[in-house]
């Protein structure tokens, strides 16, 4: 069987098969990039910046595990669907109220 054959896609262009220690890395700070642009889109309230720390601490720590199964499993390919999603999300919320507000004012 050929690993490189089972590969996701982020594995696959970082040569995780190939050079597993620069390719991991890259692989891990694309997840917790993606995992941060997903959380701040999504879940981010108003926090004091102690409490923020600390989310942002343990999202990196669940991060790494995330890694580990990123490279056979789409963790990143899914994490970039769950930004577009919320990213459409946030454009027509923002229409919406913007068109509720012109509605308002007429």
């Amino acid at each position: 069987m050929n690993v490189a054959e089972r590969l996701t896609f982020f594995a696959a262009l970082y040569k995780v098969d190939e050079n597993p220690e620069a390719g991991m890395w890259w692989l891990y700070i694309t997840i917790i990039i993606l995992s941060i642009i997903v959380y701040k889109l999504g879940f981010a309230k108003k926090l004091p910046p102690l409490k923020s720390l600390v989310i942002y601490v343990f999202l990196i720590l669940g991060c790494t595990i995330l890694t580990f199964f990123g490279v056979f499993l789409p963790v990143a390919e899914g994490l970039i669907v769950a930004s577009v999603i919320l990213i459409i999300y946030k454009i027509r919320l923002k229409q919406q109220k913007k068109q509720e507000k012109l509605d308002g004012i007429s």
